[in-house]
């Protein structure tokens, strides 16, 4: 609903959006880190009137009934610090290797946040399609936005590759501060949208030498905005789906060739050219609208 306020100076209404009666913003979450800032909306249940948000944080395996763990650094601080939650407080817990579990904070002190585990659900939230994607090396936020988004899109692993046209240069040493930095995307995003499994992250390696190892999956895409085949003229895959998208200013043309003669498929995503943080995560939208669990 918009409410129409008295006219500014500038000549122009200003309008506001209100937020419906039976849901509240927690602007408590507003602070924090940038990777773990959030906005929570707490449906209201219609029937008790209550308000119920259930916080959810990475914990390494193994997590059992009944044991006591300790939240990681960030968890503790954005439960403690950011979520203000003390003890007793419920939370889910996962360990990235499927299920998760309910937990209530037994201690929130000086020393760290701490929970103890009261049951295990068999809950998965995984896309039916087993998708990789084969990103090629980009600026760092572009790189950091289609990570995350293509682990929220349900892909089941991610591998960087350096191409001829990639602007990121990773030596041994900053790739794998690189991987571990991606690697806490990935725990982030599962935080937030709910899976209980983590996408495998590879280290970066040449597109080149990776298109020449052996492949067992059923369907190869490269998105290319010349290609004479959509998605949707494409039949559904019996397997795992590999999908290739380039760096900033694409593949060079002997690295398309290569893909294409490993049996990867060039695909149109419209007429417009998408920048490489935004293919992913419209090829992958796309599939799960055609294949997956959005039909």
């Amino acid at each position: 609903m918009l409410t129409r306020l008295k006219m500014p100076a500038c000549g122009r209404p200003i309008r506001f959006a209100t937020i419906p009666r039976d849901v509240t913003h927690d602007c408590r979450t507003a602070r924090g880190s940038p990777r773990r800032r959030q906005l929570l909306l707490r449906t209201s249940d219609a029937a008790s009137g209550e308000c119920h948000v259930t916080p959810r944080f990475f914990c390494s395996p193994p997590l059992a009934v009944g044991t006591e763990v300790a939240l990681p650094a960030g968890a503790a601080h954005h439960a403690a610090r950011v979520l203000r939650l003390a003890t007793g407080a419920a939370v889910t817990l996962f360990d990235g290797e499927g299920g998760e579990c309910a937990a209530q904070l037994s201690r929130v002190d000086g020393r760290g946040v701490f929970a103890r585990i009261t049951a295990r659900r068999a809950v998965e939230r995984e896309s039916p399609l087993a998708i990789t994607l084969v990103q090629g090396l980009a600026a760092a936020d572009r790189m950091d936005y289609a990570i995350r988004k293509a682990v929220e899109l349900g892909v089941v692993a991610i591998v960087p590759v350096k191409t001829a046209r990639s602007v990121a240069r990773l030596d041994r040493e900053r790739a794998l501060r690189r991987v571990e930095h991606w690697r806490q995307i990935i725990v982030g995003a599962c935080e937030q949208c709910g899976r209980n499994r983590l996408p495998a992250i590879l280290a970066p390696c040449d597109l080149l030498e990776w298109l020449r190892a052996p492949s067992t999956a059923s369907m190869r895409l490269l998105p290319a905005p010349d290609a004479s085949q959509g998605l949707s003229q494409l039949a559904q895959p019996e397997g795992a789906i590999e999908l290739l998208v380039g760096p900033e200013g694409g593949l060079a043309p002997e690295e398309s060739a290569a893909a294409l003669a490993a049996g990867f498929h060039a695909v149109r995503l419209g007429p417009r050219i998408l920048r490489t943080e935004t293919v992913a995560p419209a090829a992958l939208a796309a599939m799960n609208a055609l294949w997956g669990d959005w039909r």
